[in-house]
């Protein structure tokens, strides 16, 4: 499996599954498909600052625990192990990144650069994940770690300018 940029054929996305691996569409996007997907998630994140944090962890466990399963299934249907279109890790990154934040949109885009930062760049420890670990699970964790990373620093953040 190789050619992360190859084009996606009509009938692979009409797959409910891939259709959400590829972040609803999002991850089609010609130019930074990790930022769509990304920026895909920024009302999902709004509307679940909104509700209580119990809301807010369900719903990124959920994300996180299919997460696995649906990144392997797009990636075996498109014959390529981590395509660039498959976004639904950059949806959980994002959740992460922005877990028991207050909604802020300051904190918001801080958020976003920060993780788009980390996704992006793939500093160490990151980059060992994403060439050392295969699979859906493999394909998520790397942006689980830089959904992390970017939260420490988000946090950070908040205590000395917010």
């Amino acid at each position: 499996m190789s050619d992360k940029n190859r084009k996606i054929q009509l009938h692979e996305i009409k797959d409910p599954v891939v259709f959400i691996g590829l972040g609803f569409g999002s991850g089609l996007f010609p130019k930074a498909p990790g930022t769509a997907g990304t920026l895909i998630t920024v009302p999902l994140v709004y509307f679940l600052q909104q509700q209580n944090l119990m809301v807010y962890s369900f719903v990124m466990l959920f994300v996180l625990l299919t997460g696995p399963w649906i990144c392997g299934y797009t990636a075996k249907k498109l014959e390529v192990h981590d395509h660039s279109a498959i976004v639904y890790d950059e949806i959980a990154g994002y959740l992460i990144t922005m877990f028991m934040m207050p909604a802020n949109w300051s904190l918001m885009l801080a958020g976003f650069i920060l993780f788009r930062f980390f996704d992006a760049l793939k500093p160490w420890p990151i980059s060992w994940f994403d060439k050392n670990l295969q699979g859906g699970f493999g394909i998520m964790f790397d942006d689980v770690v830089a959904g992390l990373v970017s939260l420490l620093c988000l946090m950070l953040i908040q205590n000395w300018y917010f």
